[in-house]
């Protein structure tokens, strides 16, 4: 026996020279010129600035025993990698850098900030991808993509401007999530809702004859009100229909309105119609044609009210108004503990602020439709059976996506407006008119990956490896876990 024979074996110094060694001699490389049948499956786009977590490891273990068993079985396989440019998450690691340098991406500008970003993503994005190694993910390191590769951002620039062409995407002032730490817009899927304390007032509109009491958790929006809202079967308040009443504070009088909407039999029955500042008022003031009145910037400072609470911070002024409201007698009942859902932003836990807010949006009804129909009919299967109620609640329920991000770093939104407020979209090699200028704003990180399993094989352009394989085999994902910010359901599958 040998005296230099450990007597402890190290994973680490044998499985990386082999695993090397596999992926040099071609075995996880996919040919697209194959006769054999195909199986496919690609990896939803891990963020740049990820590692991998427990989760990772039970999907990646799946997805790579059902491609290494399709492989032993004769399949031409494909499993590939590639990563999410992770637009707010990756921003804010650059900017964080920059503010420990002393400076700021203002500071630098626009251009020269997304060149930093560039050389972050160089010198330390990706970690995910060298864990991936280390784990002998067979996939075909090959085929690797990024979001933002030339490749996949001609892709993005094709399905905006044919989306755009279709009436599918359209640009409108709408109610947001706005983050006002990250300072812009954010997905749905994004907010996180957790039970937050917060104190339940009854405030007193009015003066005299017209007075209306309402409920609120959220004082300070009132100076933002448009009018104040009953059920239209409520008794109590039929008189007071179309009529006016003071808004206190404000000094302005604002119309009592009837909507279905208000729920007879919470709080006072009677609620305040703040348009600019929650989507259910959004929704009564078009029925209705109250005005949106913003009382709040960007940073979630009061502004525009035209009272003396402007400048100051959400939560103070919200103390300072139920204050001042009980100095002129208008607290009906005392403030009471209520503890209720308020959306976070999942990345920084600053509570979201609903904001009126002209974005760009994607029309998801009829794209939503294509997507649940293709389950009910058979073409997508969901595996366990038991989780498709929970994938058509999700895909029967879209309302319109928000895909405008105010950020400098992702896919910079194609549309370029003209000095007479010409509005025009720039496809792949198309070139602005002189005197146009674009839109400031990029596209939210997802919208480049729901593209991720065509626009990795090549499309638009008709590659052999789109003919060969595409339409993807299987999504192997976890409703639990991070990846249900991309991907519902548990596997989506045409074939395994």
């Amino acid at each position: 026996m040998s005296d230099d024979l450990a007597s402890n074996f190290s994973p680490a110094d044998t499985e990386a020279k082999l695993y090397e060694k596999w992926v040099a001699a071609g075995y996880f490389t996919a040919d697209p010129h194959s006769t054999k049948p195909a199986f496919t499956i690609v990896i939803p786009p891990p963020n740049v600035t990820g590692s991998l977590h427990i989760g990772h490891a039970l999907d990646h273990t799946l997805q790579d025993t059902l491609t290494r068993m399709k492989r032993m079985k004769g399949f031409e396989t494909l499993w590939l990698p590639g990563m999410d440019h992770a637009g707010i998450s990756t921003q804010i690691i650059v900017e964080k850098q920059l503010r420990e340098n002393g400076s700021s991406r203002q500071d630098i500008g626009r251009e020269e900030f997304v060149k930093k970003v560039w050389e972050w993503k160089t010198e330390s994005g990706g970690a995910i991808l060298g864990q991936m190694r280390r784990l002998g993910d067979s996939v075909d390191w090959s085929r690797e993509a990024f979001t933002m590769d030339a490749g996949l951002s001609t892709a993005v620039l094709t399905i905006f401007k044919k989306l755009f062409d279709q009436g599918l995407i359209y640009r409108a002032e709408r109610i947001i999530n706005w983050c006002p730490s990250c300072l812009t817009a954010i997905s749905d899927i994004e907010v996180d809702h957790q039970d937050d304390a917060g104190e339940f007032v009854q405030v007193r509109y009015g003066e005299g004859d017209i007075q209306i009491t309402v409920a609120t958790t959220r004082a300070e929006t009132m100076l933002g009100d448009g009018a104040v809202a009953v059920h239209p079967e409520d008794e109590r308040y039929k008189h007071l229909v179309g009529k006016m009443v003071l808004l206190p504070l404000a000094n302005r009088y604002i119309p009592i309105i009837a909507d279905e909407l208000v729920e007879m039999d919470f709080g006072t029955g009677a609620v305040k119609v703040t348009a600019a500042h929650d989507p259910n008022d959004f929704e009564m003031a078009v029925r209705h044609n109250v005005p949106f009145v913003v009382i709040m910037n960007e940073h979630g400072v009061m502004d525009g009210s035209g009272t003396v609470f402007d400048g100051m911070d959400r939560f103070d002024a919200r103390k300072a108004v139920v204050e001042a409201l009980r100095a002129e007698g208008r607290i009906m009942d005392e403030k009471r503990p209520y503890v209720h859902a308020v959306g976070h932003c999942f990345r920084c836990d600053t509570t979201i602020e609903p904001r009126l807010s002209k974005q760009w949006f994607v029309k998801v009804a009829p794209l939503a439709k294509a997507a649940g129909d293709a389950v009910r009919d058979g073409r997508v299967k969901i595996e366990p059976e038991e989780l498709e109620p929970r994938y058509f609640d999700w895909i029967d329920h879209m309302h319109d996506w928000c895909i405008s991000r105010q950020l400098w770093w992702g896919h910079r939104i194609p549309v370029w407006y003209g000095p007479d407020g010409e509005v025009i979209v720039v496809g792949p090699g198309e070139q602005a008119p002189s005197g146009y200028i674009q839109d400031p704003d990029v596209l939210d990180t997802w919208f480049s990956s729901a593209l991720w399993p065509f626009s990795t094989l090549g499309w638009p352009a008709q590659t052999d490896d789109l003919k060969k394989f595409y339409p993807t085999s299987v999504l192997v994902t976890g409703y639990d876990s991070c990846t249900s910010r991309t991907c519902p359901g548990s596997v989506w599958q045409k074939d395994v």
